[in-house]
């Protein structure tokens, strides 16, 4: 049991950190690029680095969510992430066709900060399941 407390705890906190990445990602590109407008900041903007950490962070919330709600049983944890993964990927793959860049930020930022929630909440009720 205190192995899978371990890994559940390093998946939610890689997936944490990832969603922050990709926050601060959505965030911080146009930044950068107004004020530094030169071709070596342009690939910073590629669409690829968001479906990468998509493609990072959707394993790792898996794993970690499924691990953690084997040990606290609360399914509520799950749905959040769910929830966030779900509304992630419509940004990353449809937000910006259907409502341009200010959705597809919107959307990542909304996204990512419940993803987050759901992997505080899994560490929070892994580490009280055991505590009991």
């Amino acid at each position: 049991m205190i192995n899978q407390l371990f890994t559940t705890e390093s998946g939610d906190k890689a997936a944490i950190g990832l969603s922050l990445a990709c926050a601060l990602h959505c965030l911080m590109v146009p930044l950068l690029l107004a004020l530094f407008p030169s071709g070596a900041l342009s690939g910073l903007g590629d669409e690829r680095i968001h479906l990468g950490l998509l493609f990072l962070i959707i394993p790792i919330s898996v794993f970690s969510l499924t691990l953690g709600c084997r040990v606290h049983r609360n399914l509520t944890v799950v749905a959040v992430g769910v929830t966030g993964i779900c509304i992630l990927c419509f940004s990353a793959l449809l937000a910006h066709d259907m409502g341009g860049e200010s959705l597809e930020t919107a959307g990542t930022l909304l996204g990512s900060g419940i993803v987050a929630l759901s992997h505080a909440l899994n560490f929070k009720s892994c580490k009280a399941a055991h505590a009991c």
